[in-house]
This record gives C-alpha cells, sequence and structure tokens, in this order.
C-alpha cells in the first residue's frame, strides 16, 4: 500500500492524504456475504444517545467476516483482496475447496493466488491460522481469540500485529501492540502474520468533511460552552474551568481517570499493563 497527496487546490487538499489501494483487485463485494447495517448512531435501544458526537456518514454494506477461522483442513485460495468501509483493514476474498466462500482480514504479504489453511497442522505461513499452542515463540500474529470458539476479538486492526513471547501451562503469552503483555488460553486460535494496509495510521483526513463521511459529528470543547451545558464553561473570556481537574459533562473526572473494574476477572491474565499515555497539559483539549 502507499499514500497518495493531492495537489493543493483548496486547503482540504492541500493537507489531505489518501490510501492508492493499489491492493484492491475487485470493486464489487461478493453479494452473497453482504447484509444491511443498521448505524446506530450512538443511540441506546431507547434512542437516547449514549455516545455523543457519532451521526449521518455514508451509506455501507456489512462484509461478513470469517473471524473463527472454523474451517479446519480445508484448503482455500486467495481469490481477490477488496476494500471494506467498515474497517481499516483490507479483506480477502476465499474460495475454499468445498465450494464455500467467506471473507477474512487481509493479512499484509498474503497475494491473490495464495493457498491457505486452518487447522493444528496448518503450516506456519501468512495467512494460516492455528491455536496459539501450535505456533512458534517470536510469530507475529493477529485476529486473536480471548474464548476458545468465539472467533477473534484482539489485534484486528490495520498494521497490528502481536508476538508469540512465552508458553507455561495452559497458557500462551502475548505482547499486544498496546505493549500490554497478557496471557492466553492455549486452544485459541490466531492468524500468522500482520494486518495489512499498514500505512493507514500515516493518512491525513485534511478537512473536516471527511470525518462526517465516516459518521464522526463536530466535538466542541467544555470550556467554551455554557455552564448548563459543561462544568467546564462560563466565565469571562478564557476562563480556567474552575475544578481541581478536568470532568466530564457528567461531573465525572477526565483526562487519566482510570474507569477500569478493580475486580475484573481478566485482571489476573494481564502480565504487564500498557504504556501509560501522558496526561494532556493546561493548552490541551479538554472534553
Amino acid at each position: 500500500m502507499g499514500i497518495r497527496s493531492y495537489r493543493p487546490y483548496t486547503p482540504g487538499t492541500r493537507q489531505g492524504t489518501i490510501s492508492d489501494f493499489a491492493e484492491i483487485t475487485r470493486s464489487e463485494p461478493e453479494k452473497s456475504l453482504t447484509q444491511s447495517n443498521h448505524r446506530v448512531k450512538g443511540r441506546n435501544n431507547r434512542g437516547v444517545i449514549t455516545s455523543r458526537r457519532r451521526g449521518g456518514g455514508h451509506k455501507r454494506l456489512y462484509r461478513v467476516i470469517d473471524f473463527r477461522r472454523d474451517k479446519h483442513n480445508i484448503p482455500g485460495k486467495v481469490a481477490a483482496i477488496e476494500y471494506d468501509p467498515n474497517r481499516n483493514a483490507r479483506i480477502a476474498l476465499i474460495y475454499y475447496q468445498d465450494g464455500e466462500k467467506r471473507y477474512i482480514l487481509h493479512p499484509d504479504k498474503l497475494a491473490v493466488g495464495t493457498t491457505i489453511l486452518s487447522g493444528p497442522e496448518a503450516p506456519i505461513e501468512v495467512g494460516n491460522a492455528l491455536p496459539l499452542r501450535s505456533i512458534p515463540l517470536g510469530t507475529s500474529v493477529h485476529n486473536v481469540e480471548l474464548r476458545p470458539g468465539r472467533g477473534g476479538q484482539i489485534v484486528r486492526a490495520a498494521g497490528a500485529t502481536a508476538q508469540v513471547v512465552a508458553k507455561e501451562g495452559n497458557y500462551v503469552t502475548l505482547k499486544l501492540p498496546s505493549s500490554e503483555v497478557r496471557m492466553v488460553r492455549r486452544e485459541c486460535y490466531a492468524t500468522i502474520g500482520q494486518v495489512g494496509n499498514i500505512e493507514d495510521r500515516n493518512i491525513s483526513l485534511g478537512k473536516a468533511g471527511r470525518n462526517r463521511h465516516r459518521g464522526r459529528r463536530p466535538e466542541v470543547r467544555g470550556s467554551v460552552m455554557n455552564p448548563v451545558d459543561h462544568p467546564h464553561g462560563g466565565g469571562e473570556g478564557r476562563a480556567p474551568i474552575g475544578r481541581s481537574g478536568p470532568v466530564t459533562p457528567w461531573g465525572k473526572p477526565a483526562l487519566g481517570a482510570k474507569t477500569r473494574k478493580p475486580k475484573k476477572q481478566s485482571s489476573s491474565l494481564i502480565v504487564r499493563r500498557r504504556r501509560k499515555t501522558s496526561k494532556r497539559g493546561r493548552g490541551g483539549r479538554q472534553s
């Protein structure tokens, strides 16, 4: 994948960059693997907004992705690499020998025409899915299950990869993209390789309109609101927030306050926490 820039005809095209889509080999999705996509727009089952700044955006057709990789010992051939509007990674269309078609996440360097396999005896090659117990130490993996048979839940974004660092007893230790080190059951499946579309993190949207196309609405700082709308609001000019620390619109601590449940069951599986992100300074954006 490469990144393409525009000629600076407008302020938006001056700053914006897009993917060159060089790896895409097919423009229309497989009809049998698509379904309608109800857009939640940040609302719950009562229609109440529970996640702000979402809504609008271009209409999308959902592609059904095979995260389980449960067609064991049946070879499949990569028929095409396609664009998926619902994720930043590309997807690969697989034709299996028994006639079934499925989409999988496209690993980096997996070419059209390559044969892939899933199962405990599959070779250690890019695109193959194996249980973690069968994957050698130091191997890069993605689409990792957290519970056997549930399907891959982590390491699915473009360019993401985890590394197998240790095996002990019933657990395999992985180093995740966030730098967190945690244990996963040895029966859980993972796919060999790194998720493709690695350069996605370097793309610059360039203008607010491209965020609106993605279904993201504008974000407004609390300090410029009125006191009735946000605890940071009010005052004359650029007034300080008037509190010991920044808070959410509902008065709960923000920007660094820990929200993970202290007695969460999976905490015992975390060997080392992810690296801490520094708090935004006084001049940074506040909610």
